[in-house]
């Protein structure tokens, strides 16, 4: 593990070694300005060494992979899990406020048409991931003098994924073509039968039923399933399971055909007064290159080889980095209208992800009572302990990106001999 260094005016110079760092915080010339990744900042003035840093990103819909590597040797690596809860949170406000709407202000039409949207518009479940991307990339930026920055980009035909052998005029004739709106294609895909009984009940009114929820799942023909009404009004009531899965989702795809050119332009702009130059890779080219250095597939193998990784020593300490929702804005629990959400925002001095040591041990704050018992997880958020404020030492304050340092997994030839 490397300790990332500041100079006197904020700017990052080379990492150093930690006992360096150590030697340094002894003779009082520096002060930690963040534990994860541990961070200084010099309190003198510096020459400024710098070498060239290469930032290797495997940009995702979920996962985000980070590598800076310079020639000789892997100085940083991280992976990234973003938010997946977007859609859902939307779709729930779309509901309270039509809800509203039609509850206290009924005397007055609903408004769908009197907003325009601003040119390149993204929904913003994409316009978030977008955004942490570039948040996520500044980050790394501002604590390493990154000179070159690589971004694997990709784009996908949707409709070839699906059907290998459509080209020409197919394209434009989907596979609801010809039918007068989805249901409708639900139903003759089905063959307009039950798929859960099979016609076993008798019943002959026909429902289409939404395998994931519509919040989350939406109205595409593969979350859609043709059931009788008997059995539709078994699953709403939870007395049936059905047994089947929705289709497969191309969200991941449709992001990164959406966002690939934008996400690299918006970085250059950013960074063209540090004279740090944002270019593109591919997804080939990667898979290419990682197989014929031998590295298993993971998101900081693939970043390490858009960085141009390929006889540089590997770092053994890896960042996990999880993405949190910084505040919940609801004042009220769900339909429980009478119980309030809001809670204060700290609490005995404590605010929810803090990150805190128990028993040795670094933990989050995932929960917090007014009586002072909290409740404890791990990074993925899993409830481990409840205990005690006064156990507590707090060590790092909340934000969005919750940082974990981790045991890189590498291959047993590249550990012999790691020293990073």
């Amino acid at each position: 593990m490397l300790v990332c260094i500041l100079n006197k005016r904020g700017e990052p110079l080379m990492p150093c070694h930690p006992a360096k760092a150590r030697e340094l915080l002894k003779q009082g010339k520096v002060k930690t300005v963040q534990r994860t990744p541990y961070t200084i900042r010099l309190l003198y003035g510096s020459s400024g060494y710098k070498q060239s840093i290469t930032l290797g990103v495997d940009s995702g819909f979920i996962n985000i992979g980070l590598s800076a590597a310079t020639e000789t040797k892997e100085i940083y690596s991280a992976e990234v899990k973003l938010r997946t809860d977007i859609v859902k949170l939307n779709s729930e406000r779309k509901m309270y406020r039509r809800n509203r709407r039609n509850r206290k202000t009924w005397y007055r039409q609903a408004r769908f048409l009197n907003r325009k949207k601003p040119e390149g518009w993204l929904a913003p479940s994409i316009q978030h991931k977008l955004d942490s991307h570039i948040k996520i990339i500044e980050k790394i930026h501002n604590i390493l003098p990154i000179s070159k920055t690589i971004i694997e980009v990709a784009a996908f035909d949707i409709q070839k994924i699906k059907n290998p052998d459509v080209s020409g005029i197919d394209y434009q004739n989907g596979e609801q073509t010809g039918f007068w709106n989805t249901r409708e294609y639900v139903l003759h895909r089905d063959g307009h039968t039950c798929q859960h009984c099979k016609g076993k009940s008798k019943d002959k009114i026909l429902e289409v039923h939404h395998i994931e929820s519509r919040q989350t799942g939406g109205d595409s023909p593969g979350n859609l399933i043709t059931l009788c009404s008997t059995c539709h009004d078994k699953v709403s009531k939870g007395k049936l399971v059905l047994k089947v899965r929705p289709s497969k989702q191309f969200r991941a795809e449709t992001f990164m055909s959406m966002v690939r050119w934008k996400l690299v332009r918006i970085l250059n702009s950013k960074f063209s007064i540090l004279n740090c130059p944002v270019s593109p890779t591919y997804g080939y080219i990667t898979k290419s290159n990682r197989i014929e250095l031998g590295l298993p597939k993971s998101h900081t193998n693939d970043a390490f080889v858009i960085a141009g990784g390929d006889v540089q020593t590997r770092t053994v300490d890896m960042h996990f980095v999880q993405q949190v929702r910084k505040c919940n804005r609801k004042l009220f629990k769900g339909d429980r209208s009478h119980i309030k959400n809001t809670a204060p925002r700290e609490v005995f001095g404590f605010r929810q992800w803090d990150k805190v040591i128990f028993k040795k041990q670094e933990l989050f704050i995932k929960g917090r009572r007014l009586r002072g018992v909290f409740a404890l997880s791990g990074i993925d958020g899993k409830l481990i302990k409840e205990t005690s404020y006064k156990n507590l030492t707090l060590i790092e304050r909340a934000g969005t990106l919750l940082t974990e340092r981790r045991k890189a997994l590498l291959p047993a030839a590249e550990l012999r001999g790691t020293r990073a």
